[in-house]
């Protein structure tokens, strides 16, 4: 329950999904969780979650702390204004848009990578002078199958997440002196509504039911026949901002069912 205590960590898209469920695991893990997302209901749902997680724990001594933060990442004066002394970066915000390239609304692919790259850029950027100082620092940036290998009709989230992977390598080569982690969780198709969401405009694009697009698509590549659960995730993400993971950087860890194994 402490391993993290006295540690500020950044979650941003918290509201939901798999960054829901790492705020709530790095604040059972000790962390002061700060949880950005642009859903002001969603923060105070998670908020209301994470106080009961505390009066849980009272009687063992611990304290759990959790700063909402409203922001558009999209924003990008916004997030140029976010308090970013913190200790811990999980880079989680994310949105798909599926469409085939001559079809694909060159707004779009732009507002996807200023959410999932130049976002992330911007807040490392500011993050890393408060670790460098203290000698100690962890950025999880959640990246993807998709910052591995590509899809097709996904042609901006891939360019995100693979432009995140090559981001990410570069803070661990130049924060390692400083004590500074950077490492890339790489699930497949998780139990998220961004996925769910996206099940509907997949059946459209390729002329199939939402059914097949369940078993074909998302776990056809797949070894393990079912969605990957966020708490999966966040287990992960929380063990990479442990002292257990200080020799792991520049890493991508896959959680994805055998997903990209062949």
């Amino acid at each position: 329950m402490s391993e993290l205590a006295g540690r500020r960590a950044l979650v941003t898209g918290a509201g939901g999904g798999i960054g829901r469920a790492c705020a709530i695991r790095l604040a059972a893990a000790g962390a002061a969780v700060v949880a950005a997302d642009r859903d002001g209901a969603a923060l105070e749902a998670l908020v209301s979650e994470i106080e009961g997680l505390a009066s849980e724990t009272e009687s063992l001594g611990s304290k759990i702390e959790v700063e909402p933060v409203i922001v558009d990442l999209a924003d990008l004066d916004a997030v140029d204004r976010l308090d970013l002394a913190v200790d811990i970066v999980v880079n989680n915000a994310g949105l798909q848009h599926v469409a085939p390239i001559e079809d694909f609304p060159p707004e779009r692919f732009s507002y996807l990578l200023r959410v999932m790259l130049e976002a992330p850029f911007r807040i490392v950027r500011m993050a890393l002078p408060h670790m460098y100082a203290q000698g100690w620092g962890r950025i999880v940036n959640i990246s993807s199958v998709h910052g591995l290998v590509a899809s097709p009709y996904k042609s901006a989230y891939t360019a995100a997440k693979h432009g995140l992977e090559g981001l990410s390598k570069v803070i661990a080569l130049e924060g390692a002196e400083h004590g500074v982690t950077s490492n890339c969780v790489n699930p497949a198709y998780a139990n998220t509504p961004l996925v769910t969401n996206q099940v509907d405009a997949q059946a459209r694009t390729l002329g199939i039911t939402a059914d097949r697009v369940v078993d074909e698509v998302m776990l056809g590549p797949a070894a393990v026949k079912r969605l990957i659960e966020p708490d999966e995730i966040a287990e992960l993400v929380a063990y990479l901002c442990g002292d257990a993971a200080s020799a792991i950087t520049g890493s991508s860890l896959r959680i994805d069912g055998g997903w990209t194994a062949r």
